[in-house]
């Protein structure tokens, strides 16, 4: 099958559809989230990606909406993780898309409770932290609710904080302290985001030791639209920075 089509797109390959509730369900290493595009959902899965994120947020430069998400998902191999944002939804409105769409990851970013996962039994979830003055203090907090309730995350996504954002800032925390984090996870997998570039990506993770790294403007020559170039060359550094990691350990 030829990679490229004639009018310079990536040829969209055959993927057999597998639900999700199929699929062995194992952590990413490398999302380019904000997705809006068929072009560029192809363009981020032959980079290297092995996740997706597709933002609902209505407030985001990178919502996209249920019908443009139905668009893009078949230009999405199922070797690549599928994961919906959300910010303050309603889990009426989540576990819909998330049928809709077969997600296999619904990613929290917002001030949702612990309690709230009760309503999201049956799915994967990324609960994100916007790291402030605080620190880790409220995700110490936000864990124990939840061991106390029976549910934890199945990963936890580090961000850097913004008074008026929920992610995709551009503002990265500081990778040092993240480190700090594991004895308050555990064994969840810890999701690196907030000012990753492919510049910055692999002091990052040489720095910070994460699962996964997950990049939205850093990827973008303007808000909400990715740059291919920049797209690759963050899929093959993170790659790589993470096979060091496997080699050292």
């Amino acid at each position: 099958m030829r990679p490229y089509n004639g009018r310079g797109l990536p040829a969209r390959p055959f993927h057999p559809f597998v639900p999700a509730r199929l699929r062995i369900a194992t952590l990413f290493q490398i999302k380019i989230c904000g997705i809006t595009s068929v072009k560029d959902a192809r363009f981020a899965s032959l980079a290297g990606a092995d996740a997706i994120g597709l933002n609902f947020y209505d407030k985001s430069p990178r919502c996209i909406d249920l019908a443009a998400a139905e668009q893009v998902m078949p230009a999405i191999p199922n070797t690549v993780t599928k994961v919906g944002v959300f910010v303050n939804a309603e889990a009426g409105e989540i576990t819909e898309i998330a049928d809709r769409l077969d997600l296999d990851y619904l990613q929290l970013h917002g001030d949702e409770p612990p309690e709230f996962l009760g309503n999201l039994v049956q799915y994967k979830v990324i609960r994100a932290f916007r790291c402030g003055d605080d620190g880790f203090t409220p995700i110490t907090a936000y864990l124990e609710s939840c061991r106390g309730l029976g549910r934890l995350p199945d990963a936890v996504l580090l961000d850097a904080h913004h008074p008026d954002q929920y992610g995709g800032t551009g503002q990265a925390i500081d990778w040092g302290s993240v480190t700090q984090s594991r004895e308050i996870l555990g064994e969840i997998p810890l999701v690196l985001a907030g000012g990753l570039t492919p510049f910055n990506v692999t002091a990052a993770i040489n720095t910070a030791r994460p699962d996964a790294v997950d990049v939205a403007s850093g990827v973008e020559s303007a808000p909400g639209s990715k740059d291919v170039l920049l797209i690759r060359a963050f899929c093959t550094t993170a790659k790589k920075a993470f096979a060091q990691l496997s080699d050292e350990a």
